[in-house]
């Protein structure tokens, strides 16, 4: 009998969970632990994104607000992050939290629920990756910029650069899937590495250094409104830079050992985004010489402002400004694959339109291309609102992070009311067991769902139309796309990971489960020749 090496055992069995719970495995697995950490990080890469959006929490409270609402912010995350690793070690698969809620909600809810949470997901990340153009685009004019300060940096500039950005993660992601692994080795540490630079450099210099009070006590409102309505929206700036953790899950079927390494990925990005968020943060806020000076800034980026400021020296400013670029622009390599795995997952289980078209694998490559190309295209579109509109642009960005929490509570929503009624499929636990992961879960749910309220304030007084927070209104425009495409294509075309259920029970009642991974081996292989695998079937069910 043939023996398998330790590599191979894991492999099949990744694999192995996989056809369980409905699917054909097409993806390569390539991902090492290292290597998704490296890939996490930088999709999460908490103190870039700070820095790109410092503005907010500037105008709302000032440095006190910053701090502490990223420490709350990233103790809450963190509930959230342990309550999904447990998840994930139980259900590896590249739809994430749509697939869960399929899996454990009850079975007259699973299909609704899983599709609704599917859109929020799906409205996130294409989202995003508009948002992340942006950052991207504004970093890089920005630099030019601070190199010739009598140019001036129009809206049509950004939206050709950030379509540029974007056809370049495109590109990355078709032709360099061998690549984004070694790179995303190369990048956590080069995160690290430039985070430290940027630290010590800014530290080094003790000229103009703010006092502690400045830094974690005077309060600085440039919103209009009240104190405490202020703080509540320096929450936003936290948020948007805690969010992503998901981007493991949705990698899953492309990592090497994933019931037991990707739960780890999650927490270790979460934690590594966690520390160099605040440290981050702490070092910039000793270093504002001017907030009027650093919210207004002709750079377009306060951060690149504050280096200057801090640095006194246009080379190092510009070397700390070219660091922090790279990362932003590999960070929308990355999130341009995770957008498509999750396309492609959603497609394959007949979420969206044009399932079968987009649901396709290159077999040269071993990428999704049509779904890729699904994900740019809509970063494209939602990119152009910024050439008409830049209350429209904004309303995109917020819908972003409301779209990733709307879809982080209901499979903790669905988790928690199952643990409490009873009802619903029985959980059978992976890897990785969270002694106190009931209350992980009501601290994810109740932040997550204070956080999507929040989300939706009006963040300038007085309030007019041109400064009117619009995400409410994006969020039921989005509702109802949903809706639409549910009663046009979901109701009929949409299944969910289902054979996941059949799964569960078999585990629960101890019905075919072999007893050992090569006795499975055998098992599967008399499957692959009398039968299909069910994903072929379920994928083009339209």
């Amino acid at each position: 009998m043939h023996t398998h090496t330790p590599e191979e055992t894991i492999a099949i069995s990744d694999d192995l969970v996989l056809e369980s719970l409905g699917y054909k495995p097409e993806l390569k697995r390539s991902f090492t632990l290292f290597g998704m950490i490296g890939f996490a990080f930088s999709v999460l890469t908490c103190w870039t994104a700070l820095a790109g959006s410092l503005v907010v929490g500037i105008n709302s409270g000032g440095p006190p607000v910053i701090i502490w609402s990223w420490v709350g912010v990233s103790i809450c995350s963190m509930a959230v992050a342990y309550s999904f690793a447990e998840i994930c070690s139980s259900f590896p698969v590249a739809g994430g939290q749509y697939s869960w809620v399929a899996i454990l909600a009850p079975r007259s809810y699973a299909r609704p629920l899983s599709y609704c949470c599917g859109w929020f997901i799906l409205i996130g990340f294409l989202s995003a990756g508009a948002g992340n153009g942006f950052v991207g685009a504004s970093f890089v004019l920005g630099m030019a910029r601070m190199a010739n300060p009598e140019y001036t940096i129009e809206r049509w500039h950004t939206c050709l650069v950030a379509y540029l950005l974007l056809l370049l993660a495109a590109a990355v992601n078709i032709w360099g899937r061998r690549a984004l692994e070694k790179l995303s080795q190369i990048m956590i540490i080069f995160n690290i590495v430039s985070f430290a630079v940027v630290i010590v450099v800014i530290l080094a210099r003790d000229n103009h250094k703010q006092s502690a009070s400045f830094v974690f006590q005077d309060f600085q409102n440039f919103t209009g409104f009240g104190t405490a309505y202020a703080s509540l929206l320096g929450l936003l700036q936290s948020a948007f830079g805690m969010t992503g953790y998901d981007a493991t899950a949705h990698m899953t079927e492309e990592m090497k050992n994933a019931k037991k390494d990707a739960p780890r990925a999650i927490i270790w990005a979460v934690w590594i985004g966690a520390i160099t968020g605040f440290i981050f943060l702490v070092a910039v806020c000793f270093y504002i010489d001017d907030i009027n000076a650093a919210a207004s800034t002709p750079i377009g980026v306060p951060i690149f402002e504050i280096f200057r400021s801090a640095t006194r020296s246009f080379g190092a400013a510009m070397v700390l400004s070219i660091q922090i670029s790279i990362i932003s622009l590999v960070s929308l390599a990355f999130l341009c694959a995770q957008s498509s795995r999750l396309a492609f997952s959603f497609a394959r289980d007949g979420g969206i339109p044009f399932s079968r078209f987009f649901s396709k694998v290159d077999p040269k490559t071993h990428v999704p291309i049509n779904a890729i190309c699904l994900v740019v295209a809509v970063n494209i579109a939602l990119m152009s609102i910024y050439f008409g509109s830049v209350t429209g642009f904004n309303t995109i960005l917020a819908i972003s992070t409301e779209g990733f929490y709307l879809s982080y509570i209901i499979p903790l929503a669905v988790r928690l009311w199952c643990r409490w009624s009873g009802k619903g499929p029985e959980f059978v636990k992976g890897s990785y067991n969270l002694k106190f992961g009931v209350w992980f879960n009501i601290i994810g749910v109740l932040y997550l769902a204070f956080a999507c309220i929040t989300f939706n304030f009006p963040s300038v007084h007085p309030v007019n139309a041109s400064n009117m927070n619009y995400t409410c209104a994006a969020v039921g425009v989005s509702a109802l796309i949903a809706g639409v495409t549910w009663f046009t294509v979901g109701r009929i075309g949409f299944t969910g990971p289902q054979a996941g259920l059949m799964y569960q029970e078999e585990l629960v009642h101890g019905h075919h489960v072999p007893s050992s991974v090569d006795e499975s081996i055998e098992s599967q292989k008399l499957d692959h020749k009398g039968a299909e695998p069910l994903s072929e079937n379920k994928a083009h069910a339209e």
